[in-house]
């Protein structure tokens, strides 16, 4: 969580140069290969729901970071994680039948209400309207990740869908990033990135998913969105007002509360 959000913070830095678009292709571009070369996957010897699998998988990654990478360029980035992470509290919540989830329902709909000051606050629509975009491809991104990794070993699958999905995002981020994206400064900045946010972060969450229930990822997860505002705040000095942080503290507590209660089995190590 650390790595994949100052990667972000470090993204946004580059996005006057290259964009949000270009920003995200040279991130997954670089990701992609560093994976492939580590792990060289193959297609060939996996079923046919195998290959669907991964091209699911690679959609959802390249719809996720897309279009967050598009929010984040309107709205700071731990406001923009506080309402992608809707997402990974639908899964939880999902993921259980206790009358208590209401209640984290609730509380993470106050956080979310009280983050947009009930309609008033000074926030893109467009930027919210594309992290809770985010977040339900963020929420497929979860589901199909475990399946991923119980189909492929090591981190083939997501070498593979990794590179599935540059190219849905080339087209946008060659247009966007233009020449900009051969500057040497922006290509080590994109492998930054890369490594921060993509290759080290989703290698680690496929392992986890191996290792752990659903739930109990959730739970971990939670604290997403407090990491990214102190991430957004040490690196790109963007402030929050104490409205903010309590929202925001609102939907991690929510999000641990119903990842907790979520009863799915545990998956085979």
């Amino acid at each position: 969580m650390s790595s994949v959000q100052f990667g972000a913070a470090l993204a946004k830095s580059v996005f006057d140069e290259i964009g949000p678009s270009g920003t995200v292709f040279l991130r997954m571009l670089f990701a992609a290969l560093v994976l492939m070369a580590i792990w060289r996957p193959r297609l060939s010897g996996h079923s046919r729901r195998d290959v669907i699998l991964v091209l699911l998988f690679a959609l959802a990654l390249a719809g996720m970071n897309g279009t967050f990478y598009a929010a984040l360029d309107r709205i700071p980035l731990g406001v923009a994680v506080t309402f992608e992470f809707v997402g990974p509290l639908g899964v939880a919540v999902f993921g259980s039948r206790r009358r208590l989830d209401l209640v984290w329902v609730a509380l993470a709909a106050a956080g979310i209400l009280l983050l947009s000051d009930f309609g008033g606050a000074d926030l893109d629509g467009l930027g919210v309207a594309l992290a809770l975009i985010a977040g339900a491809f963020w929420a497929a991104y979860i589901l199909l990740s475990a399946r991923v990794g119980q189909a492929f070993p090591g981190g083939g699958g997501l070498a593979l869908a990794m590179m599935i999905a540059v190219v849905p995002l080339a087209p946008f981020g060659i247009a966007e990033g233009g020449s900009d994206l051969l500057v040497l400064g922006v290509l080590a900045v994109g492998f930054g990135v890369a490594m921060l946010s993509s290759a080290i972060p989703y290698t680690l969450e496929l392992e986890a998913l191996r290792r752990l229930p659903a739930n109990v990822f959730g739970v971990l997860m939670s604290l997403e969105p407090a990491l990214a505002a102190t991430a957004g705040f040490i690196v790109l000095g963007e402030d929050l007002v104490a409205r903010e942080i309590v929202a925001i503290l609102l939907v991690v507590a929510a999000s641990a509360g119903a990842a907790r209660q979520a009863t799915l089995a545990p998956r085979d190590v």
